[in-house]
């Protein structure tokens, strides 16, 4: 199953926006109103859990100054990565995407999509807010 959020134009640099997505406590500003866990690990890892939802960690995997993150699935059992693409625009303005690709069997892709879809979309929107 692959998502993508839409593009968000955020009034940072793409640098900027890579450091600060490098640190994984930002995270938490990310995060949808529904959170009722969010928690730091380690430096690359946090936990985090929807209302409704089970709780969910995620390990840095992959990180491309200043164009790419890439966090995924610290469990085997739901394998999936969330991918930020950073484009800068200029020296003050970037444009950041998520992409969401996992492997589900169809009952349960169809279970998740909608609420996945919604999640990667606001984490996108509250882009702003680092």
């Amino acid at each position: 199953m692959n998502l993508e959020s839409p593009k968000t134009s955020v009034n940072q640099s793409a640098q900027y926006l890579f450091d600060s997505l490098s640190d994984v406590k930002n995270f938490e500003k990310l995060m949808p109103d529904s959170i009722a866990k969010f928690e730091v690990l380690g430096e690359d890892s946090f936990l985090f859990g929807l209302s409704g939802m089970p709780e969910i960690k995620l390990k840095m995997k992959e990180k491309v100054a200043p164009n790419r993150i890439v966090l995924g699935a610290a469990s085997d059992k739901l394998p999936f990565t969330l991918t930020a693409k950073i484009a800068g625009v200029s020296d003050t303005t970037s444009e950041v995407q998520l992409f969401f690709e996992g492997e589900f069997n169809a009952m349960m892709a169809m279970m998740i999509k909608g609420p996945i879809s919604k999640f990667i979309e606001t984490l996108s929107m509250n882009m702003n807010k680092l």
